[in-house]
């Protein structure tokens, strides 16, 4: 699904935010970070993205950065297709780590 449709659908921008709260790894890239924004997640947060996505990133919270990939606990991000090698061994080894429960207590407001 077109990442703009996605974040306009309400039952995949609730899945996208309990996912994100549950701490477990995710991987997103190039404009997949809209849904994100939507889910009210990126507040303190640090990503990349495809250019066009950053204004709305930084307007949610998040710091943004220019580089090929970012991780921030669970969160994993990269800018375009181009960073795919980088993107894809940040996220297996984020998968491989499992879920994050600083992230849990975090996300619901405990330590």
């Amino acid at each position: 699904m077109n990442p703009d449709k996605l974040r306009m659908d309400e039952d995949a921008v609730r899945f996208v935010r309990d996912f994100f709260n549950s701490g477990k790894p995710i991987g997103t890239i190039c404009r997949g970070p809209w849904a994100l924004v939507e889910a009210g997640v990126m507040s303190g947060r640090q990503i990349t993205s495809f250019p066009s996505v950053r204004t709305d990133l930084r307007n949610a919270g998040a710091e943004v950065l220019d580089q090929e990939v970012v991780t921030d606990e669970c969160l994993v991000s990269s800018r375009s297709p181009e960073d795919l090698p980088a993107f894809c061994a940040k996220v297996v080894e984020e998968f491989a780590e499992g879920r994050h429960d600083a992230r849990v207590g975090a996300a619901t407001g405990g330590a």
